[in-house]
């Protein structure tokens, strides 16, 4: 079985030439936002673009046809960022641009307004194919489900099985305007009369004809799922039919709920709550670290067998969320992450620690990875020709 972890330090651009065609499932990268500090290119668009350029067109060629890639980005270069994606992989690859609260806060230093987020873009190699689901079995709150079959039996809330979206109705969808036979005394469902039933058609709370959100033969196979109530409704008492929506799946899978298009830093982490965790692996030696809670909603969306690869690994944060996400649900969730040796600033913290270059923190977070959670790490290094690849994450 491979490590769960892989480190290659070495040029991003000159690991992901060596690479093979289509290996990797996902793909996060945390490159430099160009901001001028800490950067090794020049402070200009044309020059990060540049530099961006010739890295995601290798990163599209060892994405899998059925992968995604997510990139983080601040405001400084989200356009440009927009504008390469559109470019290396097309514009109809796009599956989001979400907005992540990283700086619940505000940055409150300068002018100008707090700033409190930055953007994830995803794109997908083959939209049609790509694995990618967009949701996640941690926002699944079981509050959401008040009742239960028995007692202390499967948990479930009622859904109305009429289609409450009046696009669809008696002449959009004639189909599924019929009626069902239900029992409000004991609750039964069926497409059939039987003693004690009334006849139920589906109508809007103002008793427009309406119509169900499932055909006759679905309500007949899972009438045990369905349930007939009275309700009081604006024009007074009426009987109608709502489906069981259970908790726990079946067939064994997982409920999910879908993800939103802005992730707040109480769902997954801040960039304080980045630098705790890092800070608890080995010490505080990476001022820009994302939190591990952003890179496990995005291994979320993907199967828990993935292939991930990191080239701009910084601080090692992907290859820690992996770990993570593998010893909370038995996955088998592989990583590879890949930086360089730029050496990182005279007096500063990291420096401080003994660290001499990106590339070591990298190393060092992802060996205390495997030291507290197991998995294994593998560690490679591939001759630099020039120390150009900047890192965050």
């Amino acid at each position: 079985m491979p490590a769960t972890n892989t480190f290659i330090e070495g040029d991003n651009l000159a690991v992901l030439a060596s690479m093979g065609e289509a290996s990797y499932d996902l793909i996060y990268i945390d490159p430099p936002y160009n901001t001028g500090n800490d950067f090794a290119y020049a402070d200009r668009h044309a020059d990060w673009s540049a530099m961006m350029r010739p890295r995601l067109v290798e990163a599209r060629r060892v994405l899998a046809r059925t992968g995604a890639i997510a990139v983080s980005i601040d405001d400084n270069e989200q356009v440009a960022l927009r504008l390469l994606m559109d470019e290396v992989f097309g514009r109809e690859q796009l599956l989001a641009q979400i907005v992540v609260n990283l700086n619940p806060k505000g940055r409150q230093l300068g002018r100008g307004f707090a700033l409190s987020h930055e953007y994830l873009v995803v794109y997908a190699r083959d939209a049609r194919a790509c694995v990618l689901e967009a949701s996640s079995p941690a926002l699944v709150d079981e509050a959401d489900f008040p009742h239960a079959e028995g007692d202390g039996g499967r948990r479930f809330r009622h859904l109305p099985l009429r289609n409450t979206n009046k696009r669809f109705n008696p002449v959009s969808a004639p189909t599924l305007h019929f009626s069902v036979w239900g029992d409000p005394e004991t609750g039964r469902v069926a497409t059939e009369p039987f003693d004690g039933a009334i006849e139920i058609k589906p109508v809007f709370g103002d008793g427009a004809p309406a119509v169900w959100r499932w055909s006759p033969p679905l309500v007949a196979a899972r009438a045990a799922d369905l349930v007939c109530r009275r309700v009081r409704g604006v024009l007074g008492e009426r009987v109608d039919v709502y489906q069981k929506d259970w908790l726990d799946l079946v067939d064994g899978r997982a409920r999910r709920k879908k993800l939103r298009t802005i992730w707040l830093a109480e769902e997954i982490g801040s960039t304080d709550v980045a630098v705790a965790e890092l800070k608890a692996l080995c010490g505080h030696v990476f001022e820009t670290p994302k939190p591990t809670g952003l890179l496990r909603r995005l291994l979320d969306t993907m199967p828990a067998d993935a292939r991930v690869l990191d080239f701009f690994a910084g601080s090692g944060t992907t290859g820690h969320a992996v770990a993570l996400a593998n010893v909370a649900d038995g996955g088998t969730r592989t990583c590879t992450s890949v930086d360089v040796g730029v050496p990182v600033r005279a007096g500063s913290n990291a420096a401080l620690a003994g660290h001499a270059t990106i590339a070591d923190i990298t190393r060092a977070r992802l060996r205390a990875v495997d030291a507290a959670l197991g998995g294994g790490l593998e560690e490679l290094v591939l001759p630099v020709a020039a120390h150009e690849a900047g890192s965050r994450g």
